[in-house]
C-alpha cells in the first residue's frame, strides 16, 4: 500500500510498540490481506452462498462437503476467518494512516522554501537566465505568468537570494489518504453487516440453530432473534393473499427465525412468460402493515426494484407455488381391482393412503404451471418445448422411506406418439427416470390401466391361458390334456412374472433355473409363449372395448400394444403401487422475498465514493512544483528555474518548456 511504502519512522521511546506498528503498517501484510480478501470474494461469488447443507452434499459429496464446511466456504462473508482478515486489514490500514497522514498533510501545505542552489541545479527540468532587472521586478514579472499556469506561489528572502516556490495539484496526496480511508470504511461496513454479535452468540451457544422442518410458530425462543437485530439477510415465501412478519436466516445446517417490526401482505403476484413458457418478468404488489403508521403502505416490487422501508430492503427474489389445490385420481398398479378413486389435496399438505402394500403417505411438494424441457426427436434438432403443468410428490412408507415422483398433467408427444410422463428417483442427487404411459385412442390412460389390471387378474389369466393352450394342441394326442395343463401353467407363470418384474424378470428366471447351454433356446421359447399370451389378452381387451377386429388389429392399436408392454415391463422398478394422475387444479402462486437489514451499506457506499475520489486524485491530478532561485552574480541578476512533476512527466516537460519560452521573452 502506498502509505505503507512511505512508512519509515519508528518509535524510539517504546521499541515494542514500534515493532507492532511496523508490522501492522507493513506493505507485505497489507498486500497479503488484500489478496486473501480478493480470493475469498472470488470463492464467495463462484460458490453460491447460504444454500441448504443438503444441496452442498449432493453437489460435492460427503468428503469435500466436510472440507469446505470446515473452511467456512458456504458463508464466506460471515466466516470467522474472513471477519478476522477484515479486522486486521482495518488495523493495518489505520496504522498506515496514523503514521503517514500527518506528514502527507504537512507536505500538501508546505512550499518547501528551504532548498539549495546545488539541489535545484541538479534537476532534469531546469533553466537559467541572466538579466539586468532587479529581483523585485523579476518577482513582479514572473508571478502572473506562473499563476496563469495554475500554480500557487510563495516567496521568501533568504540572505543574499530570493526563493520563489510554486505548486499545484497538491490534492494528489489526498488520493493516497482517500484510498486508505476508503478501505477502512468499506471493511468497517463489512464487519458491521457481518453480524458479529450473531456469530458470537452462535459460537457461545446462546442461540440454537433449528434443523427441524416445523411451522414457524413452533420454533423455540432459542432459535429466534430479537427484532432489534442490527443486520441480517433472510428470505421468506409468501403465497398470494397471505402475510408474514418474519423471515428465515439460513445458518449452517439449519435456520433462525428473524421477526420483523411490521407485516408484509402479498396482495397480488404477477408473472409474464415468453412464448416458450419461460419466465420473462415477475412482480409483487405488497402491503406493509405497521403499527406506527396511520394507514398501510402499498408498493410494487420487481426484480432489481426493491422496496426500502425503515432501513429494511425488500427484494423480489423468486417465485414458486403457494399451496395450489389439486384434484387427483389414483390408479392402482397392483391387484385385480383397477377401479380408480379421486382425492383432493394441496401442495405442502400430506395425505394418508391405504394401498395394496400398506399405508403410504402422499406428500405433495410442488406444482409448476410451465415446464420447459429440451426435446431430441429422431432425425430432428434439439428444441425446447413446454410440457405443460406437472406436480411433484413423495410416497413415504411406514418405515419413513420415500420415493420422489413428478407427473405431467397432459400427454407429451414423443416421436409422433403421445405419452403420460411420470418421473421417479430414489435419491435427491439422481436425475428423474421416466415412465412412458401410452395414450389410447380416446386420449386417456384407461385402456393401459385396464390392460395392466388384467395382467394381475389370476382367474382371467388362467382362463385365457387354458383356452389358448387348448387351441394350440391337437386333440388327437392321447396326452393332450396333460400337455395343455402344463402349457397353461407355464403361460400363467410367465404372465404373472412379467407383470411383476417385466421382461427382465423372465430373463433372470431363465438364467437362474436353466443350464447355461440351453438358456438361449429356452428364453426364445418363453418369450414366444409370453408374446402369444399377451397378444391374446390384448385382443380380448380390444373386443371388450368395442374395437372391430374382423380386419385384424390396426397399426395404431399394434403400436399401443408395444408401448404398453414397454411401460408395464418398467413398473417393477417404478416403486409405487399406484399412479397419481392430475385431473384439475387451482393455481396459487407464492412470491419469494429476500429481506435485508444492512446498516453498513451506507458506509460501504461512502467508502466506494472515497475510493473513486482517491483513484481520481492519484492518477488524474498531476502534483507539480516549481522553484525560482534569484540572486546577484557578476553584477547581474541570476534566475534559476527548476521543477518536478510527481506524475505525467511528459506533460510536465511540455508545460515546463512553454513556461520557459514565455519567461525567455520577458527576461530577454
Amino acid at each position: 500500500m502506498a502509505l505503507s511504502a512511505t512508512a519509515t519512522r519508528q518509535s524510539s521511546r517504546n521499541p515494542g510498540s514500534g515493532l507492532l506498528l511496523g508490522f501492522l503498517g507493513s506493505m507485505n501484510l497489507a498486500i497479503t490481506l488484500l489478496v486473501t480478501v480478493g480470493i475469498a470474494s472470488i470463492v464467495g461469488t463462484v460458490l453460491k452462498q447460504n444454500e441448504a447443507y443438503q444441496n452442498y452434499i449432493i453437489k460435492f459429496g460427503p468428503f469435500w462437503f466436510e472440507v469446505f464446511n470446515a473452511l467456512g466456504l458456504y458463508d464466506v462473508y460471515s466466516a470467522a476467518w474472513f471477519l478476522l482478515i477484515l479486522t486486521f486489514l482495518v488495523l493495518s490500514t489505520s496504522t498506515c494512516i496514523y503514521r503517514n497522514a500527518p506528514q502527507m498533510l504537512h507536505d500538501m501545505r508546505s512550499y518547501r522554501l528551504n532548498v539549495r542552489f546545488s539541489s535545484l541545479n541538479a534537476f532534469h527540468n531546469r533553466h537559467e537566465w541572466r538579466t539586468n532587472s532587479t529581483p523585485a521586478a523579476l518577482l513582479a514579472s514572473l508571478t502572473p505568468v506562473v499563476q496563469d499556469f495554475g500554480y500557487r506561489i510563495r516567496s521568501e528572502q533568504q540572505g543574499d537570494h530570493l526563493i520563489v516556490s510554486g505548486k499545484k495539484g497538491a490534492i494528489n496526496r489526498l488520493g493516497y489518504l482517500f484510498t486508505h480511508v476508503a478501505i477502512v470504511v468499506i471493511c468497517l461496513g463489512g464487519l458491521l453487516d457481518g453480524n458479529l454479535p450473531l456469530k458470537w452468540r452462535a459460537f457461545t451457544g446462546d442461540i440454537a440453530i433449528e434443523t427441524r422442518d416445523i411451522p414457524a410458530s413452533e420454533v423455540p425462543p432459542a432459535s429466534r432473534l430479537p427484532v432489534t437485530n442490527p443486520s441480517f439477510r433472510g428470505s421468506v415465501s409468501v403465497p398470494e393473499g397471505s402475510a408474514s412478519d418474519m423471515v428465515f436466516l439460513t445458518l449452517r445446517d439449519g435456520y433462525l427465525v428473524q421477526p420483523l417490526p411490521f407485516t408484509i401482505r402479498v396482495k397480488d403476484f404477477r408473472i409474464e412468460h415468453y412464448e416458450t413458457g419461460q419466465p420473462k418478468s415477475f412482480e409483487s404488489d405488497l402491503v406493509i402493515d405497521d403499527a406506527e403508521r396511520n394507514e398501510p403502505l402499498e408498493a410494487t416490487i420487481a426484480v432489481n426494484h426493491p422496496l426500502l422501508y425503515k432501513g429494511y430492503a425488500i427484494y423480489q427474489a423468486s417465485f414458486g407455488d403457494g399451496g395450489s389445490e389439486l384434484e387427483l385420481r389414483l390408479w392402482p398398479l397392483l391387484g385385480a381391482d383397477g377401479t380408480p378413486r379421486d382425492i383432493a389435496g394441496a401442495v405442502f399438505k400430506d395425505l394418508e393412503l391405504d394401498t395394496s402394500v400398506g399405508k403410504l403417505q402422499l406428500e405433495l411438494t410442488n406444482f409448476r404451471l410451465f415446464n420447459i424441457n429440451p426435446v431430441q426427436e429422431e432425425g430432428k434438432e434439439k428444441t425446447l418445448r413446454n410440457f405443460g403443468p406437472n406436480f411433484s410428490f413423495k410416497l413415504r412408507n411406514e418405515r419413513g422411506e420415500a420415493v420422489e415422483y413428478e407427473n405431467y398433467m397432459s400427454p407429451v408427444t414423443m416421436d409422433g406418439r403421445d405419452f403420460y410422463l411420470s418421473g421417479v428417483r430414489y435419491e435427491p442427487a439422481e436425475p428423474f427416470h421416466y415412465l412412458y404411459i401410452p395414450v389410447d385412442a380416446q386420449g386417456g390412460i384407461e385402456r393401459f390401466m385396464q390392460f395392466n389390471t388384467w395382467l394381475h387378474d389370476l382367474e382371467r389369466i388362467q382362463r385365457i391361458a387354458g383356452e389358448t393352450a387348448a387351441q394350440s394342441l391337437p386333440e388327437s394326442k392321447a396326452d393332450a390334456p396333460e400337455l395343455a395343463a402344463g402349457l397353461t401353467q407355464s403361460m400363467v407363470r410367465l404372465v404373472t412374472l412379467f407383470a411383476a418384474r417385466g421382461f427382465d424378470g423372465v430373463v433372470e428366471e431363465v438364467e437362474a433355473s436353466v443350464p447355461e447351454a440351453e438358456q438361449s433356446s429356452v428364453l426364445d421359447a418363453y418369450l414366444k409363449v409370453l408374446q402369444t399370451m399377451l397378444a391374446v389378452m390384448y385382443a380380448e381387451l380390444l373386443t371388450e372395448n368395442g374395437v372391430d377386429l374382423t380386419q385384424g388389429i390396426s397399426m395404431q392399436d399394434s403400436v399401443f400394444f408395444d408401448d404398453a408392454l414397454t411401460a408395464i415391463g418398467a413398473l417393477g422398478s417404478y416403486g409405487a403401487p399406484l399412479y397419481v394422475q392430475l385431473d384439475s387444479f387451482r393455481h396459487i402462486q407464492s412470491t419469494g422475498l429476500q429481506i435485508a437489514r444492512a446498516p453498513g451499506k451506507t458506509m460501504v457506499y461512502i467508502g466506494f465514493a472515497l475510493l473513486i475520489a482517491g483513484v481520481f486524485c492519484m492518477f488524474y491530478v498531476a502534483a507539480n512544483r516549481l522553484w525560482f532561485w534569484i540572486d546577484t552574480k557578476d553584477g547581474q541578476t541570476r534566475v534559476l528555474l527548476a521543477g518536478s512533476g510527481l506524475r505525467h512527466q511528459r506533460d510536465f516537460e511540455k508545460e515546463f518548456v512553454r513556461l520557459q519560452q514565455i519567461l525567455d521573452a520577458r527576461f530577454s
